[in-house]
């Protein structure tokens, strides 16, 4: 007899699978991330269609089959998310989601990337009803931003922002290079030709890893610091 488990989960990723079925990414409150497969829940009148929406937060129950998990039940936790409705940050939701499941490779609970996506998705549900679009969108960006570094940090991997990762140095007020090799911030002497990082970038990046996320949207984005922080975080990632 098979043993049922029960959890909390965020709906990471879709894929078909034959005629109605779904193999679903999950990442879960007490297992991590699963792949667990939902049979028939692509019919119109499946009772779990609903709660297996994209980025929904739901609690599901699964059996660990011999080769797979199989989805028993699903009950969506609260609404829909409302970004679904928004297509600009519903990329980025699909971006936070892609790194996640690039980071993370098997099955083993974490507490902190839990609370860290719950968090990120929450305030990627929060209307700024009194926000422009391009505000809007900067705070998207940054929310990604704000999760790929807090995540690469729980993970143990957090540039040391203060010291040149070379020859540990303090950092100075001049230019410096993000070198992915050394994983941190170099010196102009120990990096003088690699990728510059202005001060300001660096500035924003600390206030990411203190997840002072108040202080992140009182912060005036200039265009050209938040396309070095893209490229910045392409680098990190091996982009």
């Amino acid at each position: 007899m098979f043993i049922h488990y029960r959890t909390e989960g965020v709906i990471l990723k879709k894929e078909a699978r034959g005629e109605a079925d779904l193999l679903l990414t999950v990442y879960t409150r007490d297992f991590g991330k699963l792949k667990i497969l939902g049979k028939a829940v692509r019919k119109i009148n499946s009772k779990l269609r609903s709660a297996v929406r994209i980025f929904s937060l739901s609690e599901i129950e699964f059996i660990q089959g011999k080769s797979q998990k199989t989805l028993t039940d699903a009950i969506l936790i609260g609404k829909s998310p409302p970004l679904i409705k928004d297509l600009k940050k519903l990329r980025i939701a699909h971006k936070i989601a892609e790194v996640l499941d690039k980071l993370i490779k098997g099955q083993e609970r974490d507490e902190k990337i839990w609370n860290l996506l719950i968090e990120i998705f929450q305030r990627l549900n929060t209307e700024s009803r009194f926000c422009g679009t391009k505000v809007k969108m900067r705070q998207s960006l940054i929310a990604y931003h704000y999760f790929f570094w807090n995540l690469i940090a729980i993970m143990g991997y957090a540039p040391d922002l203060y010291h040149c990762a070379h020859c540990r140095k303090k950092i100075i007020q001049e230019k410096n290079c993000f070198s992915q090799k050394e994983g941190g911030i170099t010196c102009q002497i120990c990096s003088p030709k690699g990728e510059g990082i202005s001060a300001e970038t660096i500035k924003i990046l600390r206030i990411i890893l203190k997840k002072d996320w108040a202080t992140l949207l009182k912060l005036k984005f200039e265009a050209q610091y938040l396309e070095e922080l893209s490229l910045i975080t392409e680098s990190a990632q091996g982009g």
